[in-house]
């Protein structure tokens, strides 16, 4: 399950790419990681690189594999191997495709990306308990570094007071704060708001983000 927020949200840094990172970025106290398993995504990780350090850190931290419209292999290999503890799907796959899973017994996040309140209704369509909301950019399925209006995640936390809503897109270390303080997210998720390179993150960055989301 994605990491209960406390009087804080959870802290997701998402696109991690070394082991030796991961374990930085631990240690600096964030609650998940996402690892990247979508090929065409800048900070892809091929499942058999990961498969040889993600075990080691399975008891440390929440670990979280991101894909789009994902290969039933793939979804195999994550869960047989049990590599993660959740699957965030950002791609088409519908709520039936998500009830499927669930009936697995994994753990889903569905990522949503929105525009407008209209594109809010969906949320409702999903059965999974976590909804990540991410800026509205067809094609690039997320980590494009842009924000969307987050009174958007303020009307979907009280239209679906049920579901645990993840702020994402565009949220660096200057602006994280006001996004919590705006929003009191679950969890806010950040990638290339902390990176030195796509896929390389700046640990002082990802220090920061921390603190002040936590400050929020």
């Amino acid at each position: 399950m994605f990491p209960e927020a406390t009087s804080t949200p959870a802290v997701k840094i998402c696109g991690i790419t070394q082991e030796q990172q991961a374990r930085d970025i631990i240690s600096l106290g964030a609650d998940a990681l996402g690892i990247n398993f979508w090929p065409k995504s800048k900070r892809y990780l091929p499942v058999g690189e990961a498969a040889l350090w993600l075990p080691s850190l399975h008891a440390d931290t929440c670990l979280i594999a991101v894909m789009v419209n994902p290969e039933r292999e793939l979804l195999d290999q994550l869960t047989q191997e049990a590599l993660v503890h959740i699957l965030q799907l950002h791609g088409d796959e519908s709520p039936a495709e998500v009830a499927r899973l669930l009936e697995t017994g994994a753990h889903v996040i569905k990522a949503l990306q929105v525009k407008n309140r209209e594109s809010l209704a969906q949320i409702g369509e999903y059965p999974c308990e976590t909804i990540l909301l991410d800026a509205y950019n067809p094609g690039l399925y997320g980590g494009a570094g842009e924000t969307f209006p987050w009174e958007l995640a303020v009307i979907a936390q009280h239209e679906f007071p049920e579901k645990k809503i993840i702020l994402s897109g565009g949220l660096t270390p200057a602006n994280v704060r006001e996004a919590v303080q705006q929003t009191r997210p679950a969890g806010v998720d950040v990638a290339s708001g902390v990176e030195s390179a796509p896929g390389i993150k700046d640990l002082a960055l990802v220090a920061e983000f921390i603190e002040q989301a936590r400050l929020g």
